[in-house]
């Protein structure tokens, strides 16, 4: 048996050079492997989006009618568990489109046993019409509400719960990145904006193109590129924290700031402020 020797300190602490070679490489073998699974989640997330993309339908047309409303309400059903079908969204839009991947990366999550989520929380996604059955659930109000709203709709959520950073340079940019496109400078009423899944830039005729997944007009779900200098603006949110989800409980049922800009105007200053951007 090996002895360790003592320390005259009033601790009574053995010295860390004291502790035999053996014992030092189990103990941080121990601490690693505590620490893998959380890094695992943070380093594998946007493939794992990436991966949801590629269970997505194609097609299905481009509609923001109540029609394609109702259809992405249903396409979710949370009971003890969670069923998503797509399909059932299908014409779709944009932010319906984007928010079922994530729907579908927290259930891959939760599947894999990394982040369980309890049937609350999924009742809580789900992207529901207003209690009057006349229209989604109106910008600002729950989760769905936030990320379907104008202006930084997405990356307001994803600073609000912790989820994973926001940021505006493509050059930090990776595939499976949850981005807004700006198509001018106007955020708010006047606003024209795209909800998309970031997949990377390539050149094509020497132009420099952005690719993306979505749904878009007017085929419906699918990849799309266009030219980088038709994006006014840009902000990016990278899922880095899906486990913060639970923290959606914290919420205000309504955010002041997203139910706004349904009817005034805002600035890019104050969309990157409110995303925690500085």
């Amino acid at each position: 048996m090996t002895r360790l020797p003592l320390t005259n300190k009033p601790s009574g602490h053995w010295p860390f050079s004291a502790w035999p070679p053996s014992f030092v490489l189990r103990h941080l073998a121990f601490v690693i492997c505590l620490l893998l699974p959380a890094a695992t989640v943070l380093a594998d997330s946007n493939q794992i989006v990436l991966e949801q993309i590629q269970t997505m339908p194609a097609g299905g047309g481009y509609a923001t009618t109540l029609k394609a409303h109702a259809g992405l309400a249903s396409s979710v059903q949370a009971r003890e568990t969670v069923a998503i079908d797509p399909t059932r969204a299908m014409p779709g839009y944009c932010s319906g489109a984007t928010y079922l991947v994530f729907l579908k990366t927290l259930e891959a999550l939760q599947n894999r046993g990394e982040v369980p989520i309890p049937p609350a929380t999924w009742q809580a996604l789900i992207p529901r019409l207003r209690p009057d059955g006349k229209d989604t659930l109106p910008d600002g109000e729950s989760v769905w509400g936030r990320w379907n709203a104008n202006g930084p709709g997405t990356a307001r959520l994803f600073y609000e719960l912790g989820l994973g950073r926001n940021f505006t340079g493509f050059s930090e940019a990776k595939p499976g990145d949850f981005l807004k496109i700006f198509r001018t400078d106007a955020v708010g009423r006047k606003e024209t904006g795209h909800s998309v899944i970031f997949l990377g830039t390539e050149t094509v005729d020497g132009v420099e193109q952005v690719r993306f997944w979505s749904s878009n007009h007017p085929d419906g779900f699918g990849e799309k590129s266009v030219p980088r200098e038709k994006i006014a603006r840009a902000i990016f949110s990278r899922l880095e924290h899906p486990e913060k989800i639970h923290s959606w409980k914290k919420l205000p049922f309504r955010d002041g700031y997203l139910a706004r800009l349904l009817k005034t105007e805002s600035s890019f200053a104050e969309a990157r402020k409110m995303s925690g951007l500085p």
